[in-house]
């Protein structure tokens, strides 16, 4: 994954409000909420949540849908795998060099 991507998707994720807006959608599942029941459940108002999901959807971590009249959100497990998977792949890669 190329490391600005990487960087914004953290810097995004950085935000309380973010995070905890994140953790509820990725928890929701592939079915994700509506705005207004992320609403109810974090408990802040439209115009903040709406700034927050901007955020998000600019680094591509989540998704919306509108389904009739409500707008869906959803977490996009891809980027989500892409993101960790990167993180992974350099876990303890330059561990033997430390006794050299």
């Amino acid at each position: 994954m190329d490391i600005d991507l990487a960087a914004s998707r953290l810097s995004a994720l950085g935000n309380a409000t973010r995070l905890r807006l994140y953790r509820l959608l990725v928890r929701a599942g592939d079915a994700g909420l509506s705005v207004g029941q992320i609403q109810e459940r974090l408990g802040i108002p439209g115009s903040t949540l709406s700034h927050h999901c901007r955020a998000l959807i600019s680094v591509g971590l989540i998704q919306q849908e509108r389904v009739g009249t409500s707008l869906i959100c959803r977490t996009n497990y891809p980027a989500m795998r892409g993101l960790i998977d990167d993180l992974l792949a350099e876990c303890c890669a330059d561990a033997g060099e430390a006794g050299k």
